[in-house]
């Protein structure tokens, strides 16, 4: 059985992650976050310290890359780009840390630190060279897709369905990864 303090932890980073995912790191206030886990303020203070620290903890995010090596070269690329997808529509971290990242110094060394350690690692499995600079292109793909998708909400990157984000965004990870031109160009 959980202890009250577990169970408290729990609910101020759940309603954390749903306001910064809503609001963005500078709108979201400790008195919200304690209103929507159904507590005192002061809770939310006793447990994380400050608005900032309670950020990093609700940041913390595991991309669950698939294993690269287990993936026939010329489909690393749209495997990266569905398996990106995926994760996001399901992570309101991801959501917070993007609102947050364009505003917020700390929780843009964040997404820079998540895209150079669990991209980077995932790279250098699969024995590529410039690894940093292969993070960085896909990260800007990835990143600038999910922007425009779920932030920004342009209409035609909304509407797409996940085969076709696999179809377009697909090739350009394969090429930032693998140096090869797809067929399908």
């Amino acid at each position: 059985m959980p202890r009250r303090s577990d169970v408290t932890r729990e609910a101020i980073l759940n309603a954390a992650r749903e306001r910064f995912a809503a609001d963005g790191y500078e709108r979201a206030t400790i008195r919200a976050i304690a209103a929507d886990a159904g507590i005192d303020p002061a809770m939310v203070m006793r447990y994380y310290g400050n608005k900032e620290k309670l950020f990093a903890t609700a940041a913390e995010f595991d991309l669950r890359l698939p294993d690269l090596t287990a993936i026939p070269r010329d489909e690393i690329g749209s495997t990266l780009a569905r398996h990106v997808l995926t994760r996001w529509e399901r992570s309101e971290t991801m959501m917070a840390l993007l609102r947050a990242g364009v505003t917020n110094p700390a929780a843009a060394e964040r997404m820079r630190s998540i895209c150079a350690t669990q991209l980077g690692s995932a790279f250098a499995a699969i024995g590529l060279d410039e690894i940093p600079v292969r993070a960085g292109l896909v990260a800007t793909q990835v990143l600038g897709f999910a922007l425009c998708r779920y932030i920004l909400e342009f209409p035609p990157v909304v509407e797409m369905d996940k085969e076709a984000v696999v179809h377009w965004l697909g090739p350009t990870l394969q090429r930032y990864l693998t140096g090869d031109q797809p067929s399908s160009l």
